[in-house]
């Protein structure tokens, strides 16, 4: 059951995107571009994890950290007092397109004073109808420039009720937060449900032996949403962030639009995204724009963690209402030692270890915290909200459903040999892992054991130049660095089994693919 919206000045509901420019024309950190859009600079410029609390009584029921009741109570009370004296907007809508078992209803109560939030908001929600239900509305009120009360960690606060289905946000003005506020909630109301809702795009691949969809799990900054849009066949996207995986292998989507990275934009690699963010219905934040409107794509002064939003409907998609099993999962990570650029899992116990594992170095849009660190996140979804150990059962549970052969693959799209300033080292490229992508889509890989891991690594991609990214040990044996290949495969091999022990709860058998 969701919550009544706190009492303000003015309430104006589901207004046109027109509207909602018209007033972001009017915001002093919103700027016109060369492409008849607007770019607004935000202060705060990725999510705000630090930040955010799960109410609860009970602790021990999430992993992510607690807020009493008694404490919440006081900071709804500082938000509702401070609403009452402002002019709010509401975007209403759904997650979920209308023939999915999945679909619910969700709103963002905002200040109209940050109206490009609502407005990139509006994009992504599968719009408002006549069965939409406010009692059931998943429901994020957020006040950008309300203060939290005292002792917020950087004076910033998000409050997660999963009880009552409402999110509050103080003090951000970065859109991540309004989309994640309706989606992390979504997620955990789709667990209850006996599925696994995955931090993962989607796409459909034609093949000389029929379509095969391909979801892809990875953190924000490791090329989910590239390679998502990739066209590999002409491949259609169909998500780039969020979907719900269900008993047997069916998948549904969550968003009508997409949120994109555009750090490094470049037309001739990412001609999808480029080609929606550069008109006047995309919406863009953080991106670096000159005084004259010119934007750059390539400039992090402000940071490397730029966004922009679009509506499916302006780029070629497949319909999200026709989609049917997922045929393979990929978990991407940015890593730069000896993981190879495509690894295929020989079990299902493997399968759920690397998607627990979930290794990657961090991007900006986790901030400074995660930036360039080597970071583990189970299922690469920092917004799980019950125990990591859960999303690896259910995603075991999820194949055992299925009456047929789901593959599991790591994709690294990082670097094999060292960081980027060892010369010996080599990059994982954009048409490698398109290559591997159709390749794998099209069952053309050549397959042998890893003797140290116990994956399966390739021995030939059709297209795929580079026989040392898809075994790093060639490029160390040629190089003379056998004894150091040697020593990171003992290394790796501890650290995960060290890492994946203290998952109290997975099922038997997962830790000991590790090796």
């Amino acid at each position: 059951m969701s919550i009544e919206l706190p009492k303000s000045r003015s309430l104006e509901s589901n207004p046109s995107q027109d509207q909602l420019k018209q007033w972001v024309s009017e915001m002093p950190n919103a700027q016109l571009t060369e492409f008849g859009n607007y770019n607004v600079k935000a202060r705060v410029t990725s999510r705000s994890a630090g930040s955010s609390f799960v109410i609860t009584e009970d602790p021990s029921s999430t992993q992510k950290k607690p807020m009493s009741r008694a404490d919440y109570a006081k900071a709804v009370e500082v938000q509702e007092a401070y609403i009452a004296d402002k002019d709010m907007v509401v975007v209403e809508g759904y997650i979920g397109p209308e023939n999915s078992p999945m679909r619910r209803p969700a709103r963002v109560f905002i200040e109209r004073s940050n109206s490009n939030i609502p407005a990139m908001q509006q994009q992504l929600y599968y719009p408002k109808d006549a069965d939409w239900r406010e009692e059931d509305a998943l429901t994020v009120i957020y006040t950008p420039n309300c203060n939290p009360p005292e002792g917020s960690p950087d004076n910033r606060l998000v409050t997660i009720d999963l009880d009552n289905w409402v999110t509050r946000v103080f003090n951000i003005d970065y859109f991540g937060e309004s989309k994640m506020g309706g989606l992390r909630m979504w997620m955990e109301w789709v667990f209850q449900q006996g599925a696994l809702a995955m931090h993962s795009g989607a796409k459909v691949i034609p093949t000389p032996n029929g379509d095969r969809l391909a979801l892809i799990v990875g953190l924000s900054g490791t090329g989910k949403t590239t390679t998502t849009f990739t066209r590999q066949n002409d491949s259609l996207p169909v998500q780039d962030d969020i979907v719900a995986l269900v008993s047997g292998g069916a998948v549904y989507a969550t968003e009508n639009g997409c949120f994109a990275k555009t750090i490094g934009l470049d037309p001739a690699d990412e001609p999808t995204i480029y080609g929606a963010l550069t008109t006047p219905a995309g919406w863009l934040e953080n991106v670096a724009v000159d005084p004259d409107g010119k934007v750059d794509f390539f400039d992090a002064s402000h940071t490397a963690n730029g966004r922009g939003t679009f509506p499916l409907a302006d780029i070629p998609h497949f319909d999200p209402r026709k989609l049917g099993k997922a045929d393979f999962l990929l978990i991407l990570g940015r890593t730069d030692n000896i993981v190879p650029a495509v690894a295929k899992m020989s079990s299902k116990e493997q399968a759920i270890a690397y998607y627990m594992l979930g290794e990657t170095t961090g991007t900006s849009a986790g901030g400074k915290q995660e930036e360039g660190k080597f970071m583990r996140v189970p299922g690469t979804n920092p917004f799980f909200m019950g125990h990591d150990y859960e999303q690896g059962n259910r995603l075991g549970e999820m194949i055992d459903s299925m009456d047929y052969d789901f593959g599991v693959y790591v994709l690294n799209t990082g670097r094999v040999g060292g960081a980027e300033d060892n010369p010996d080292s080599k990059k994982v490229r954009i048409p490698h892992t398109s290559a591997i992508v159709k390749a794998i889509a099209e069952d053309t890989i050549q397959w042998e054991t890893d003797p140290d891991f116990g994956y399966l690594v390739a021995s030939n991609v059709p297209g795929f130049d580079d026989p040392e990214l898809l075994q790093p040990r060639k490029l160390y044996e040629r190089l003379g660095r056998e004894d150091d290949y040697a020593r990171l495969v003992e290394q790796i091999k501890a650290d995960r089994k060290a890492y994946m022990a203290q998952h109290d709860g997975l099922a038997s058998g997962i830790v000991d693919t590790l090796g």
